[in-house]
């Protein structure tokens, strides 16, 4: 019947059946609503062949008038290694090229830099069974628990099970792992450079470095130190610039020189930086000083941002590499690589970046850029200037969905396969490569990524070069290209896999790189006993000096802000928000505040608000939270415009760039925040999609059977929720039965409709807050019909008194509601997480509403100790 349901593989290495809420929903987004079913040139439907003839001979026809550098393309963490590498072999390979860059510049860039800067090459050194090895796991701009849940359970299981380990998370927010944590540093924003530096001191003058007996020799060990000090000369000094208790940071060094089993886990915090590599750095000295790297329970590690980030490094996604983990600045793997591939086009300088490409589409010099799975108009900084500049420029766009914000300003759309329907490899954060297998028939017209690119490739002349018919084909050649000329000398080797069968291709068991004679089953670790990649055999301490963010304060704009992911979203929001289960958790975009700064600035909680910014704006609702630092703002960054009307991250955060991986900055924006008089309010519930007019917010979600919309309004908008039912009723069949009740001089207004008995759409709108929740209410539509007694309820937008409202979703894996868990937790006088677990399942799946769940828990403990001391659950 076209259903799908999702189950977790238990004999996978990487999550042993685990998934987190994103992966259990993803059944809900295989539909075929909104999604890109066949070609269209300027917004009509055309062929194949008229499209890809149009998207050739325009590429063609620049770079013949322009030359190479005038073209470009933008790819992403989601498509699978096979498509990363035609399209990289197409453009630097044979389009001459290097302006190819993905969306994981936004995520890893930094990660990447710092690896080559102190390995020589770069290499994850461990694997996530150290998680579970080690004696002491810190967390550095990581909240795992919602963003790398599977993970952070494997992590807590591992605690659990030995009292002696420990977790230190280091995050200005008091996030959902910092929760977990033994120890949370609170640490000021950008002080990350310090306090690792203030680390490598302590390490050095204490003897940390030797403990082992087996530290590597390393380079650069005297001038590290020595700059260290300069900016951390002891732990006074490194706690005041931190902001955090002298006793907090004594505790964290002594914890780190003790114990030898550590692994300092860091993601975007770190990477999404004007210094994340420096950040990285410093983080990879005191791992190198003290010999913790490749060996169980200890190392650096870095946690990808994308499913298939690590796999487009491989085949050189990013616009300064070549494929097979060789670099574009090296005259001699510049040699080998057009060698093999039979091509003297191979370019001798790095293309432009992501965010430099889309200043340069800006400027005019790169006049077509071809799109691939990912939506810049949303992701990247200076987003208005990002949409702006894809006007003025000839953009082709392969996605699976028809509507997005970067598909808007498209000359061409070519349909692309989605997750379910392809078929390739994709490479996880410890090097591990999966293979992904397609159990559903292409949609409509929909082709796969590289045959794309091989066609496209064809008509520009190149036919010889990419006459692939098979994803298997593709990475063989791949596999054969990272053995090439290689002898032991570049880290990525995957040469026990170029011969590799079809049958045995299509039957590939999760392995980790290397993969070649030496180690035929893979390689769990690296660098346990050396063998970096550098000239010498040996690692780099990097000698890294603190600074402060770029743009970091401006006295017209006093607050920062500080963006990063929900639990249930991921990245723009084109697939999960089609999920009614992860659209349960968080239903509009919101800005978090401390209380004091939200007190001082009359801003109450839940009030609609304007953030501006040097780059742009954003209108949406606060949020009081003291889980912020004061003068600290916190935004997720997945909604775009056509999701909410005013919550565009990117239209707001600051564009400086990493001088070293050209990482943009996206977690230090300086910002002011005003409140928005809101006249009125509204909600909205349509088993249709609605078009919204001028209002100054709304904001959509996708709940069984229908759709939710929140508006919120000012005197100066006159009625757009009268035009929002005229409109409405305009579209709509006759036949349909209408129930209202309206309070003029109150601004009351309320609406219902059914058809053949089903409900198909319901308004409430208030001049004040007087407004019921709409969860009950979306559960209606999901009714075949309405029984009699529940029109009446649905006009007063409750159930009847005998029916349970089970609340906003708090578990996504089983749908589990607010008021459903408070109930059972007051009713059958519930403790602890297992016992809720045992009862409603919430919790068992992926755990990342495990410390919502401890949060309620200790609320209710709190009620029936103290009455007064009453906190309200998020």
């Amino acid at each position: 019947n076209g259903a799908v349901t999702v189950a977790g593989d238990p004999d996978h290495p990487a999550n042993f059946g685990r998934l987190c809420s994103k992966g259990s929903a993803l059944g809900e987004t295989v539909g075929l609503d909104d999604r890109l079913l066949y070609p269209e040139v300027a917004g009509e439907r055309v062929s194949w062949d008229r499209a890809l003839d149009e998207v050739a001979g325009t590429f063609r026809h620049i770079i013949g008038a322009h030359g190479p550098d005038a073209v470009a393309f933008y790819v992403s963490g989601q498509l699978l290694t096979e498509d990363y590498y035609v399209a990289n072999k197409l453009m630097k390979g044979f389009i001459g090229s290097a302006n190819i860059d993905t969306n994981s510049r936004l995520c890893m860039s930094s990660s990447v830099a710092g690896h080559k800067r102190a390995f020589g090459s770069d290499t994850v050194p461990g694997n996530y069974e150290d998680l579970e090895q080690a004696r002491l796991l810190v967390l550095v701009g990581s909240n795992a628990a919602w963003c790398h849940p599977v993970l952070h359970q494997r992590m807590t299981a591992a605690r659990k099970s030995r009292a002696s380990v420990c977790s230190v998370v280091i995050d200005p927010r008091r996030t959902p792992t910092a929760d977990e944590a033994d120890i949370h540093l609170a640490i000021k924003p950008g002080t990350d450079v310090i306090l690792f530096n203030g680390l490598l001191v302590h390490l050095w003058e204490f003897g940390g470095f030797d403990r082992t007996g087996v530290t590597v020799p390393a380079f650069g060990v005297a001038d590290a130190v020595a700059a260290a000090r300069r900016s951390s000369p002891d732990i006074p000094t490194v706690a005041a610039a931190c902001g955090l208790d002298i006793d907090q940071v004594a505790q964290f060094y002594a914890l780190f020189r003790d114990t030898e089993r550590t692994v300092t886990l860091y993601s975007q915090g770190v990477n999404q930086s004007s210094h994340g590599t420096d950040k990285v750095n410093a983080i990879i000295n005191c791992h190198l000083l003290t010999g913790r790297v490749g060996r169980p329970g200890m190392g650096p590690f870095s946690l990808t941002g994308q499913p298939n980030a690590m796999g487009g490094r491989e085949v050189g996604g990013l616009a300064n590499q070549l494929a097979a983990h060789m670099s574009l600045e090296d005259a001699a793997h510049r040699n080998i690589v057009g060698k093999f591939w039979g091509t003297d086009r191979i370019p001798i300088k790095p293309g432009l970046t992501a965010v430099e490409l889309f200043d340069a589409i800006a400027e005019g010099t790169v006049k077509a850029v071809w799109i691939m799975g990912t939506n810049p108009a949303v992701s990247l900084p200076n987003a208005g200037k990002v949409q702006e500049a894809l006007e003025e420029c000839f953009v082709v766009v392969s996605d699976c969905v028809r509507q997005t914000d970067t598909a808007a300003h498209a000359d061409v759309l070519l349909p692309a396969l989605a997750w379910g329907e392809k078929s390739g490899t994709a490479t996880n954060s410890e090097r591990r490569i999966s293979r992904q297998r397609a159990f559903l028939p292409p949609p409509g017209e929909a082709r796969a990524d590289w045959r794309i690119v091989c066609d496209v490739a064809a008509r520009l002349g190149f036919a010889d070069a990419f006459a692939f018919t098979m994803p298997a084909e593709i990475f063989r050649e791949h596999a054969a290209l990272t053995a090439f000329e290689n002898a032991g000398t570049r880290d990525l080797d995957l040469g026990g896999m170029a011969s590799i069968s079809d049958e045995d291709y299509e039957a590939l068991k999760p392995v980790q790189w290397p993969v070649n004679s030496s180690a035929p089953e893979g390689t769990p670790r690296l660098f346990g006993e050396g063998g970096y990649f550098t000239p010498t055999g040996m690692p780099n301490l990097v000698a890294v000096e603190a600074a402060a963010p770029a743009n970091a304060t401006d006295s017209n704009y006093p607050l920062i802000l500080n963006t990063g992911r929900m639990r249930d979203q991921w990245h723009t929001m084109t697939r999960t928000g089609m999920s009614p289960r992860l659209s349960g958790h968080a239903k509009e975009p919101f800005v978090d505040i401390h209380p004091d700064d939200a007190a001082a600035l009359g801003i109450g909680d839940g009030q609609l608000v304007r953030i501006e910014s040097r780059w742009g704006t954003a209108t949406l609702k606060a949020r009081h939270s003291d889980r912020q630092r004061q003068g600290q703002l916190f935004m997720p960054i997945h909604w775009s415009r056509q999701f909410s009307s005013g919550g565009l991250v990117g239209a707001l955060v600051n564009p400086a760039l990493d001088p070293v991986s050209a990482q943009p900055e996206l977690k230090h924006t300086p910002v002011r925040l005003t409140s928005v008089p809101a006249a009125w309010r509204a909600f909205a519930l349509s088993a249709k999609p609605l078009t919204v007019g001028n209002v100054a917010y709304w904001a959509r979600a996708r709940r069984r059977g229908c759709w939710l919309y929140e508006f919120a309004g000012t005197a100066d908008d006159g009625d757009p929720v009268a035009e929002l039912i005229k409109d409405w009723r305009r579209r709509t069949a006759n036949g349909v039965e209408v129930i209202e009740f309206e309070d003029g001089a109150r601004g009351h207004r309320r609406m219902a409709a059914l058809k053949y008995g089903r409900l198909e759409f319901c308004l409430f709108r208030s001049n004040g807050t007087e407004l019921p929740p709409s969860d009950w209410l979306a559960g209606q539509f999901a009714l075949p019909s309405l029984p009699d007694e529940g029109r009446a309820a649905v006009l007063a937008g409750r159930p009847p008194s005998d029916r349970a409202d089970a609340g906003p979703t708090v578990c996504s894996c089983f749908g589990v509601g607010l008021k459903t868990l408070q109930a059972a937790i007051a009713e059958r006088k519930l403790k602890s997480v297992d016992e809720i677990g045992a009862l409603l399942q919430a919790g068992t799946n992926c755990g990342s509403c495990i410390p919502e769940l401890k949060q309620m828990l200790a609320v209710r403990q709190g009620r029936d100790r103290d009455a007064a001391s009453l906190i309200a659950a998020e």
